[in-house]
């Protein structure tokens, strides 16, 4: 990674498809690093292609993808012209597996490649895409794919991301890459994940290399992690860190002692300067106040997300942020940390809303589901084979799969609720909504005249740097 521009501002990759495209364009010509969310991409494309493309956006980045012979195969698959009817069971992308389908693998290239190439098109400015760690089994085809639309960063945090920069390195040259996942078992404990673009793509692909290398941007919580990543990883694999502090929206670091976070969780900043790279905070600091701050204890800036997500350019349900902005306005919104609702395992921040699956009501009145499997794990079977269960499916499919009733208490289907909260929720049998935002949403007084306001990104970047 050749380019050194320390943006003050990174906008942060948010739930599925909040951070979308548009937003991340729109903060990168405003000269910051717009983020695209790479979670779920190829289920994004797949629905979006099955409501009719509106405004013909993905056929367009499509038509630019270096190797037709996959991006038609795809549009063939999932294209419907007009649109599907309301009410239509659409075609999904299917489930990852150790061995994804060739259909799968193409889909998930294409996905990745036309999201970042929609965000890079018509400006130099930079770009990033975010992933999390625990949803590890699409990354070799997502990483390729946002690398081949020219990506300049790979941002990564849910885990600790040592594979990544191996990962880029190889794709760079166009060698096969391998990505080793979890796997819960005695005597199986990781699944190795493989891809060769050659295979995929065909000898055509020489002529593209060598691909650009992105910069690596591990978002961590401890200055441990950032210890670990920097002792184990070469030099100059790491870009940057993002530090994000309990207080940001979506999933977080787990609480390093008694379940509750407290002096142990808090980063010192100083030692993390230490290490010579640059990095930047998260978590409560939408404000110039707080980019000073950070400013000051050597970050290079902040990375934000909430402020963005309630802006009108992102890519959350209108009504929703609406309805979230005027309860944040007056005061009355309610955000909670969930140590349970993900099935990740991770703590999870959830705005309290009607109609949605904070809703005690709601939550229980639901019918169990995974059908979409973004966040399955992997366990090995009484055979040593390798099997899929998530804690949100029903009880009695999880226990059957080895899993305990107790891992599946209090646990929701993110995939279909943050997908609603996106508008992405096409067919009628759904999970409700799930809105997740950091605690802090002070900044709706500074960018909004009353509780029915809005505002833009470019609003955003006048109140942080005039």
């Amino acid at each position: 990674m050749s380019v050194f521009v320390y943006h003050k501002i990174i906008q942060g990759g948010m739930g599925v498809n909040i951070s979308d495209w548009r937003l991340a364009k729109i903060v990168s010509k405003l000269g910051q690093q717009g983020t695209v969310s790479g979670v779920a991409l190829e289920k994004v494309m797949v629905i979006m292609l099955q409501m009719g493309d509106l405004g013909g956006h993905l056929r367009r980045a499509l038509a630019s993808f270096p190797f037709p012979h996959i991006s038609q195969k795809v549009l063939r698959e999932y294209f419907v012209e007009g649109g599907s009817p309301d009410g239509t069971v659409l075609k999904r992308a299917p489930f990852f597996t150790a061995k994804p389908s060739e259909m799968l693998a193409s889909a998930t290239v294409c996905a990745n490649y036309a999201f970042v190439w929609l965000a890079k098109e018509g400006h130099t400015g930079l770009v990033s895409i975010n992933f999390l760690e625990k949803i590890a089994m699409p990354h070799l085809w997502a990483i390729f794919g946002a690398m081949l639309a020219g990506v300049d960063f790979v941002s990564m945090g849910a885990g600790i991301p040592l594979q990544v920069p191996g990962v880029i390195n190889n794709f760079s040259i166009g060698k096969e890459a391998t990505y080793y996942v979890p796997v819960i078992g005695e005597t199986v404990t990781s699944q190795m994940m493989r891809f060769d673009p050659v295979e995929l793509c065909g000898g055509e692909l020489k002529n593209l290399l060598p691909l650009k290398k992105p910069g690596f941007i591990p978002i961590i919580a401890s200055n441990l992690l950032a210890s670990i990543l920097v002792k184990k990883l070469p030099e100059g694999s790491i870009y940057g860190f993002v530090i994000e502090e309990p207080t940001a929206g979506g999933h977080n670091a787990p609480p390093r002692r008694g379940g509750v976070y407290g002096p142990d969780d808090v980063v010192n900043y100083p030692k993390i300067a230490k290490f010579g790279l640059p990095f930047w905070i998260g978590g409560s600091y939408a404000s110039p106040e707080k980019l000073s701050w950070a400013l000051s204890v050597g970050a290079k800036g902040i990375q934000v997300g909430s402020i963005f997500a309630l802006c009108e350019d992102s890519g959350m349900d209108s009504q929703i942020r609406v309805k979230v902005r005027e309860l944040g306005y007056k005061g009355e919104l309610k955000v909670r940390t969930d140590m349970r609702i993900s099935p990740s395992g991770f703590p999870f921040k959830v705005v309290v809303l009607d109609g949605t699956i904070s809703e005690q009501s709601i939550y229980e009145g639901r019918v169990r589901i995974c059908d979409r499997g973004a966040l399955v794990s992997l366990y090995e079977k009484p055979d040593g084979t390798i099997g899929y269960r998530c804690g949100s499916e029903p009880v009695e499919t999880f226990v059957r799969k080895g899993g305990s009733v107790e891992e599946t208490v209090g646990r929701g289907c993110l995939c279909n609720g943050l997908l609603a909260t996106a508008g992405l929720a096409f067919e009628n049998k759904h999970e409700p909504p799930i809105v997740t935002l950091g605690d802090d949403y002070s900044f709706l007084k500074y960018l909004m005249t009353d509780a029915n306001g809005s505002y833009t990104a470019a609003d955003v970047m006048k109140y942080f740097l005039g």
